[in-house]
């Protein structure tokens, strides 16, 4: 069974257990907390000593929508440039127009730019205008793989929509499920779906080590505790990859 089970890491600490609970492929970034923002050549060079599998990365200049000013667009494309020909596996990347669909233009130059290597279109895709409309346009452009979750909140509740989108892509580009993955979940739509590749970051939370904790200061979003830590649960991935073999 050729199947993709990507795992989106923020450390190399959690892209070690990762690789060691089965995955096939990593999505790097940071910040994972906010949804991910493009990491940094060290984090991307320290991920692939450890980790020994295909990084691709993730290429978000900050938190919000996917409609990108000059500059921001100008750091995406430097960012493809620098991953490429680092040797990335592919680069993850998307951008909107205001009205909602695929900018067509600026992703051409984007994947002009990755020199080959592999393309995801990210979840702008899930807050784009026509899933269909934005299907066809990844197609024409060259997109090898879309990351989905059939534009709900977890890919649970768009599983209707995964199935149909897959049916009409043909596998080009490739459904990649997202949002709540995890091996149950896997087990329920994978067959009402067709998919077979899944993108999860396993995630658990751990306890910082500080022991002196200072209260009432915060250093980033309200609500979001100084004192835990994110990190990749090797045993969740393990648990998805069995559920993707059994499917076979």
């Amino acid at each position: 069974m050729d199947f993709v089970l990507e795992a989106c890491v923020d450390s190399a600490a959690s892209a070690e257990s990762a690789a060691r609970g089965g995955a096939t492929r990593l999505e790097l970034c940071e910040n994972l907390v906010i949804g991910g923002t493009s990491p940094s050549e060290e984090l991307f060079d320290l991920v692939q000593e450890r980790a020994g599998l295909p990084v691709r990365v993730l290429l978000r200049p900050r938190f919000g929508d996917f409609c990108y000013t000059e500059d921001e667009f100008e750091i995406i494309l430097r960012q493809v440039k620098r991953f490429s020909r680092r040797g990335a596996d592919g680069v993850v990347i998307g951008v909107l127009k205001p009205d909602g669909t695929l900018d067509e233009e600026r992703m051409a130059r984007l994947i002009e730019a990755a020199g080959g290597v592999g393309v995801t279109l990210h979840r702008a895709f899930d807050v784009c205008r026509d899933p269909f409309e934005a299907l066809a346009a990844a197609a024409r452009l060259g997109v090898d793989t879309i990351l989905t979750s059939g534009q709900q909140n977890a890919c649970e509740e768009g599983a209707e929509l995964l199935a149909a989108l897959d049916r009409a892509s043909g596998g080009k580009p490739r459904i990649m499920a997202g949002a709540g993955v995890s091996a149950e979940v896997i087990r329920r739509i994978g067959p009402k779906t067709g998919l077979t590749a899944f993108h999860l970051s396993g995630k658990k939370t751990m306890d910082s080590p500080m022991v002196y904790r200072r209260s009432g200061v915060s250093m980033g979003l309200k609500g979001l505790s100084e004192y835990e830590i994110w990190r990749c649960d090797e045993a969740a991935i393990r648990e998805a990859r069995e559920a993707l073999q059994a499917l076979a």
